[in-house]
């Protein structure tokens, strides 16, 4: 596979990569490639997703220093922001697995992972994508998944909170939820990780549960 590591990115330049990479697996021409960034403030919708959790004015949107962008991948709206590690798998399932179901398990996996090398316990909810952290009935989410397939083939992704300012989730009702709160890695360890290092840990992880091996990295800040 290929790692390719943007580092602070617009979203709008990622999501032109991503989907001119998508379109190169599908047609067979590209490698299978693990994009990892960080990305400005930025809130994204997924398919039907419910602007009534959008809290924001267009106004109020400008002051912060955000962007809006409605997008292909399924979920509601998320925050996207620095200090969070995002990652957009680009695979042709074909290669894996052919079950959309076993994907989506496969990514929480990788973060739960990420989150033992912490000492700390990640975990699923039943009905609720993502990667959990916290005691029964206080979980709060430390990661969102929403991806998009389209022939067996992937695109988009997670965002994983490491060192993410957690005020910019509190003008939105991230991904539909409003009975549980999020969380990042700092908080829980109260201080701040380089996000060199959870990139690290993250590529690992993704070698681990995904059978990989990144034979070209390639950093493009």
């Amino acid at each position: 596979m290929r790692l390719i590591e943007l580092g602070l990115t617009p979203y709008q330049q990622a999501w032109d990569l991503q989907r001119e990479i998508f379109r190169g697996v599908i047609a067979g021409d590209e490698d299978d490639t693990l994009i990892l960034v960080e990305h400005p403030h930025v809130y994204t919708f997924g398919r039907g997703a419910d602007m009534a959790n959008f809290l924001l004015s267009d106004e109020k949107l400008r002051e912060i220093g955000a962007e809006k962008f409605e997008i292909e991948r399924g979920g509601d709206v998320t925050y996207h922001g620095p200090g969070q590690l995002v990652g957009y798998p680009i695979l042709n399932l074909a290669h894996f697995k052919e079950d959309l179901g076993w994907y989506l398990r496969a990514l929480e996996e990788t973060i739960i992972e990420v989150l033992r090398s912490y000492s700390i316990e990640g975990f699923r909810i039943p009905g609720r994508t993502g990667v959990w952290v916290g005691a029964s009935g206080n979980e709060e989410k430390i990661c969102a998944i929403g991806v998009h397939t389209s022939r067996w083939c992937t695109m988009h992704g997670f965002a994983f909170n490491v060192n993410t300012d957690l005020t910019y989730f509190e003008y939105i009702v991230p991904c539909g939820i409003s009975d549980r709160g999020v969380t990042s890695l700092e908080k829980l360890l109260g201080n701040a990780i380089p996000i060199d290092e959870a990139i690290g840990r993250y590529v690992e992880a993704f070698e681990s549960v995904f059978s990989v091996t990144f034979e070209a990295s390639i950093l493009q800040k």
